[in-house]
């Protein structure tokens, strides 16, 4: 028997475009409030991976087509028995985006609903901006779920501990102005223009050394507190041993000579990226 309400897609899952040194992923599922199911982390991905495979690409702008940023997982597909995961590439996690690194910067523009896995994926992302009518929340706990999507690993290594339970055991949503205030949201925008400042916020990250960024990026997450979400073998090493690994090689890069030249002679840096 044919389901008639059954929507059927015929754009992809996710959307990837590049204007200039910024990648720009879209969740593209705008019907169903960009739902996450296998189509969408399997396009989410490997959006991702292009991006990080561009050398062109410095930073990466994620955001949701429609009304929403996203709505979490898709709860259809899993009473189905389907999995949401990118078949190929589990590993990715959730969206394609939760256990996903690249080491280009990521930042979220949260523009509308984004509870539960929503949330998720703006905690993976380094920065997030967040229209001023968006939601946050993890409500994993109302439905008898886990916030497993990261939410339980993340949320208390981004605010205050106390902040943390209160979001993850009442399952309440957090208006931006307030997660703003914890320290959730980087950049509150006006409704309609996260997108807008999220690209005004990654052209100042893109007008930096490449190698600069990324190896900033990757050395605070690996001597995070209490070890890094992202690799587990991270959390074994020494933190300063992490850190003149990364000098290092940043150190020695052709950026690292035109950055004083282009300071001394009163001119714009040329980035490499090497």
């Amino acid at each position: 028997m044919t389901d008639t309400k059954t929507t059927v897609e015929t754009e992809p899952a996710a959307l990837y475009e590049r204007a200039g040194h910024i990648a720009v992923i879209r969740l593209n599922r705008p019907a169903s409030l960009n739902a996450v199911n296998a189509a969408l982390s399997t396009a989410a991905g490997e959006a991702l991976e292009r991006a990080a495979a561009d050398p062109e690409v410095r930073v990466v702008v994620v955001t949701g087509n429609g009304r929403a940023f996203c709505a979490g997982a898709d709860l259809k597909e899993l009473a189905a028995g389907r999995s949401i995961a990118a078949p190929e590439h589990p590993e990715w996690g959730f969206a394609g985006i939760a256990r996903h690194w690249i080491d280009k910067p990521l930042i979220a523009a949260v523009n509308g609903f984004a509870m539960g896995g929503g949330t998720e994926i703006a905690l993976a992302c380094d920065l997030v901006v967040a229209a001023e009518d968006a939601r946050l929340g993890l409500p994993e706990v109302k439905r008898g779920l886990v916030a497993a999507a990261g939410g339980v690993v993340r949320l208390q290594r981004q605010i205050p501990l106390k902040r943390a339970l209160q979001m993850a055991l009442t399952g309440d949503a957090v208006d931006v102005q307030e997660a703003a205030e914890w320290g959730l949201v980087n950049v509150v925008a006006r409704p309609g223009a996260a997108l807008d400042e999220a690209m005004v916020l990654a052209e100042r990250v893109a007008a930096n050394a490449p190698l600069s960024v990324q190896y900033t990026k990757r050395v605070m997450h690996q001597v995070a507190e209490s070890g890094s979400a992202w690799d587990p073998e991270w959390s074994r090493r020494e933190p300063w041993a992490v850190n003149d690994e990364a000098a290092a090689l940043v150190f020695g890069s052709r950026d690292a000579v035109e950055g004083p030249i282009a300071f001394a002679e009163k001119r714009a840096p040329v980035w490499e990226g090497r």
